[in-house]
């Protein structure tokens, strides 16, 4: 299986982090990598910049990947809780408005696919529309769960292009050690590693055994149909 992609496009709304991803990769061969600054919390920045990709760019793979997990009630600049304001209006909102705007892109090239990047913990979480008391564990989990609905919704729409949703499997990452201090202390003699987590949205994104699976599916990292060793 070709891991490499011939051509990259980052996208970030907090670009200090994704920077320093870009630096490095800009040093590997063979690979075309674009980096773009997008404020995604304004719907009209992010509906420019879909006009411009549209444009200038073909698409083959989507991915979305984003979010945060805050354990106490923090408010953000505009008050907005912080859950809320980067996996709802950030990160929801932004997958629902870039993959909806881009979905003709990849509808015009062979095996198109587009996959978002959930959690586990949207396992314990029915879809709920009405008002949370507040639990950031919780609060998080309902934010993944909006994120594989919308999946199932747009597979069925779009029947050209594969859906799917993933969780990366218990990962020892910065984001687990903050926001789940006593999962990882108990854990971590057993959480994969930083880069066995990037082992499904890969496998999603370029494995032929992946396209075979039903559009809309929800794949957890520590098995993947299909794929040995991961």
């Amino acid at each position: 299986m070709n891991l490499r992609p011939k051509t990259l496009s980052l996208i970030t709304w907090r670009s200090r982090f994704l920077e320093e991803s870009f630096w490095s990769l800009e040093e590997t061969a063979a690979l075309n990598i674009f980096l773009h600054i997008v404020d995604l919390s304004d719907p009209k920045k992010i509906w420019k910049f879909v006009e411009n990709f549209k444009q200038e760019h073909k698409l083959h793979v989507l991915i979305n990947n984003a979010g945060c997990m805050v354990n106490k009630r923090e408010l953000t600049e505009d008050g907005l809780e912080k859950n809320f304001a980067t996996n709802t209006l950030v990160n929801t909102r932004s997958v629902y408005i870039l993959t909806t705007g881009l979905i003709p892109v990849p509808e015009k090239e062979h095996d198109p696919r587009v996959i978002t990047v959930s959690s586990g913990g949207m396992l314990v979480q029915k879809l709920n529309t009405d008002d949370l008391h507040f639990d950031g564990t919780m609060v998080y989990a309902q934010n993944k769960r909006q994120q594989v609905v919308l999946m199932e919704r747009w597979a069925q729409g779009h029947p050209a292009i594969h859906f799917s949703s993933m969780h990366p499997g218990w990962a020892d990452t910065p984001g687990v050690r903050q926001a789940m201090p006593g999962f990882h202390a108990r854990f971590r003699d057993r959480l994969r590693s930083e880069t066995q987590g990037t082992d499904p949205v890969l496998w999603l994104a370029l494995s032929s055994a992946a396209a075979a699976q039903p559009s809309s599916r929800f794949f957890q990292g520590d098995f993947l149909p299909g794929c040995e060793g991961t």
